[in-house]
This record gives structure tokens, sequence and C-alpha cells, in this order.
């Protein structure tokens, strides 16, 4: 057995997933991360090292016409081919807005219906060490908090499910290396063009600012991903303290007044996560007009959110709107 498959079980293992006996929605688009992701799958279980049953799920944006056509076509052949039950998602993703985060958001709720639907314990994604990197410095450049800092991790819930989110390639494999094991194993992956859009800010930062980078240090992408497992993610507890004595959408005032600058902005975070379901988009700023309104003394002000959302100050709390 070579080094990706080798690394691969070590990392199952440490996360303590099952070996056998459960089923996995595996999340295949056809590019190099995915495919290497069942292809390593496939191969394992053809060893019997893990054999869960594992269903392919692919989803089609409709953002690109022939070639998400042929995308799908592809993962449902490379699917067939291996003899694993295919599963389509088609959507048309709303481009008003941030058409990366509907996308994401598309993707992730089919995957999600698709978990359940199957009773899967989980639902595999082909996320990489550059990904985590890319992530941490398109966050960064945004003016995200400690949290938005942190990095991902490698597993976590799957909203609205019984089953987890999974990653089992994010600490260790590279973009260079799924893309080796894939054609080490004669299988040839799709290139989606919007991964060399330069009007997304994450193809800008892998196309331009990356190989600034790796001048001053040729493992920054690993340093980076290091460094934001490093990041402390904000535990909310003193925001559960405070909407303990408030109803789920409000906050007093007069418990968050008592707080110092960092331990406000880390409640005001999760306070804000919890209602809002998430922190994606959220920046410093966002932070800092919510914290202006807890200090004001007039009422009726209020700081607007990404998603026509909104925190108005009145009668004393702050309510999610």
């Amino acid at each position: 057995m070579d080094r990706f498959p080798r690394e691969f079980v070590t990392e199952w293992r440490k996360l303590e997933l099952p070996f056998k006996g459960e089923r996995a929605v595996v999340a295949v688009s056809g590019g190099a991360d995915s495919v290497s992701l069942l292809l390593v799958l496939n191969e394992l279980s053809r060893r019997r090292k893990i054999t869960n049953e594992l269903i392919v799920a692919h989803f089609d944006h409709g953002l690109r016409g022939e070639e998400s056509l042929a995308d799908a076509e592809f993962v449902r052949e490379l699917a067939g081919s291996l003899g694993y039950e295919f599963k389509l998602g088609r959507g048309r993703v709303a481009k008003k807005g941030n058409l990366e985060q509907n996308a994401r958001l598309a993707r992730y709720a089919f995957l999600a219906k698709t978990a359940e639907r199957h009773k899967a314990f989980a639902v595999l994604t082909a996320h990489t060490v550059n990904d985590q990197a890319e992530t941490f410095l398109l966050n960064l450049i945004r003016g995200s908090g400690p949290e938005g800092l942190a990095a991902m991790r490698p597993i976590r819930p799957l909203e609205g499910t019984k089953a987890k989110l999974v990653r089992p390639m994010l600490r260790w494999a590279k973009r260079e290396e799924t893309e080796g094991f894939c054609l080490s194993r004669g299988v040839n992956f799709r290139t989606d063009a919007m991964n060399r859009d330069p009007r997304f800010t994450r193809v800008r930062i892998r196309t331009e600012l990356l190989p600034i980078l790796k001048t001053f240090n040729p493992k920054i992408v690993e340093q980076i991903a290091r460094t934001a497992s490093l990041m402390p993610a904000a535990e909310g507890e003193s925001a559960t303290a405070a909407a303990g004595e408030s109803d789920a959408s409000a906050i007093k005032l007069a418990l968050l007044r008592k707080m110092d600058g960092p331990g406000l902005r880390n409640t005001l975070r999760q306070w804000i996560k919890v209602n809002r379901g998430s922190l994606r988009g959220i920046t410093h700023k966002h932070i800092e007009g919510v914290e202006r309104l807890v200090r004001s003394e007039k009422s009726g002000k209020l700081a607007e959110l990404p998603g026509n959302r909104v925190i108005v100050r009145a009668r004393g709390r702050l309510t999610f709107e």
C-alpha cells in the first residue's frame, strides 16, 4: 500500500470512524480532490480495509451550461464503473449576492437531504490542507474574528441531519497529491473553469497570493493550515449564560455591558451564530456595529447583517430579527 491510501487509513482511525457496517455519502464534484477521495475509498474497500457502503452524490449548480452537464455525466460514469449508486441533485443557484456562498448552501442542502434519505452516518468531502490555508487567508482578508480564523474541523455535525460532515483528507493531503493519486490510478478528473476565474477572491488567493507567499516560505500552505489549527474558537459560554436569562433571539444589555471588549465581541459572535445558523459572511465590521449598539444610550437603533438580518436595540435588549 503506497502513501496516499496508508495516510487515509491512519486518519480514518484517528477520527474513530467506522470501518464497516455503515453507509456514507461521498460528495464528488469531478475535480481531482473528490475523485481521489472516491478512488482511495474504493481501493481500500477492495483491500477489505474500509468496507462501508458508499453512495456517490453530485450536485449540478447549473452555472456553466454544457460544462456542468459534462461534469455530472463524468461522475455518473465513474460511480457506475466502480459499482456505486449515484445520486444527482440539480438546482439554479441565485447569482445575486455571494455566488460562491449561494452555491455552497445549495450543495450542502442536497447532501444533507441525501444523507437523511439513505440513513448515512456521514457525508464525506474532499477538503485538503490547501483548502484550510485558503479559507484562513480568505477570512483574514475579510476581517473575521478569532472563530472565523480557526481551522475547519475534520468532523462536525451536518445541519438538519443526524449525520456528520467528515473531511478525512483535511489534515494531511495537499492538492498536488490528490492530482498525483488520480493519475497514478489512470483516472482523469474534471477542471472547473470557475476555479480559474479571478473575479472570485479565493481564486486570486490560490493563483496570486499564495505563489508570492511561497517565495518567503516554500511550505507556507502547511504553515498557514497549522496556524489555523492553533486559533482558539470561542466557546460561547458567556453567550449561553447571557441568553439563558433572555429569549433565544434577545439578549439583555445589562449583562453585555459587564463584559470587557474581547469577551463582549466573542459573546456577540456566538449569539449571532446561534440565531443566524453560522458566522459565514460576518466580519469584524459587523461585530463592531453591534458592539456600538451595546454602548449606545439611545433606543431604536439597529445594525444590519448579511442575508437581510438585523439586530435592534430596544427596551434594554438586543433583539435578532
